[in-house]
């Protein structure tokens, strides 16, 4: 004899509209309680493929069934089952449909997912060579035509999506391919006011400079974008001298010489640090560093620097710039 849950969710395939309505509406209240979601999570078979059809249905219906997919993803274990049944495939597909009515929720059922590996190598579909990096460049084009400054801004939660994948190589050697032109596009939004397209934007720097050993100047290449988006955060909030502005690029020298809005956020901060950091491991990097008068910004920036963390992360590049060979410029220490 069917229990109450599993009649339940064989209402979520009810050809009765109003029935299917009151039974997702039943299971979306379901999903938001930890006692709702470990009752529903021994259903996983049948609500996951049930839920993931009704996305499609009106408005109504398919927001309390992404609702319910959202909360349920957020259980790692009912995740992995999503990544299996292929939940990133009908997410994508849904998302790019012309009436599609829940954009934000499957965004932030794709940043879910992709805290998985499995869920990374479905998104940047690993094991199709023909399609590969398709859906990331749909994102990323998606999260670079729309702003903040909308109504709805149904794609800022990429940039975290951008960040989860940005953690595996494959993802970064994606982000990084000269010939895609990811990196530059995402770089770009950085510019926006939203401090969590800032922060998702930061992220995913930090983490493709990660393979700067390898791909320093894929990196190099697009340092007219990169430098403000790294320099400028961490150049606290002075007005440089028209001396120090000299030796640097005019999108540096330019900003640096107003008056401007501080980025409050410390993780941005530390995440520009780290990826200065990472560049600078290289000799090619401390090369480029130098040659727009970072060690000068950074010591400026660390003077106005009172967060704890920040300051470590300033201490950490301070140290590689004094120990590191002498060839490129004489050291500059940034001691407060």
């Amino acid at each position: 004899m069917a229990t109450e849950l599993e009649e339940l969710v064989s209402f979520l395939t009810c050809p009765s509209p109003q029935i299917t309505k009151a039974a997702v509406g039943i299971v979306r209240g379901l999903t938001g309680s930890d006692d709702g979601l470990h009752s529903l999570a021994n259903h996983a078979n049948t609500l996951i493929p049930a839920l993931s059809r009704l996305l499609t249905a009106l408005k109504e219906v398919s927001e309390a069934a992404a609702e319910a997919l959202v909360n349920l993803s957020q259980n790692l274990n009912l995740a992995a089952e999503m990544v299996q049944m292929r939940l990133i495939d009908t997410a994508m597909d849904v998302l790019y449909k012309p009436d599609c009515s829940v954009t934000p929720l499957l965004v932030m059922l794709l940043v879910n997912l992709t805290q998985l590996d499995a869920g990374i190598a479905s998104l940047l579909q690993i094991e199709d060579d023909k399609v590969r990096g398709l859906y990331v460049m749909k994102l990323v084009r998606s999260f670079c035509r729309t702003t903040h400054e909308s109504d709805d801004d149904a794609f800022e939660h990429v940039g975290s999506i951008l960040v989860n994948i940005s953690k595996q190589r494959a993802g970064r050697e994606l982000l990084l391919d000269p010939k895609r032109g990811l990196l530059k596009q995402i770089i770009r939004q950085f510019d926006s006011n939203s401090s969590l397209r800032k922060k998702g934007v930061s992220g995913t720097i930090r983490n493709c400079c990660f393979e700067a050993e390898n791909q320093l100047q894929n990196l190099l290449l697009v340092s007219e974008f990169l430098r403000p988006a790294l320099l400028l955060p961490v150049a606290g909030n002075k007005i440089y001298s028209d001396v120090d502005r000299s030796k640097m690029p005019l999108e540096l020298g330019t900003a640096l010489s107003i008056e401007r809005e501080p980025v409050s956020d410390p993780e941005i901060r530390t995440q520009a640090l780290e990826a200065i950091y990472l560049i600078s491991l290289q000799e090619a990097g401390r090369r480029a560093f130098w040659s727009v008068n970072g060690p000068k910004i950074v010591q400026i920036g660390y003077e106005d620097e009172e967060d704890p963390k920040v300051m470590e992360a300033y201490e950490q590049l301070g140290s590689l710039l004094i120990h590191s060979s002498n060839t490129e410029e004489p050291s500059s220490e940034t001691s407060k």
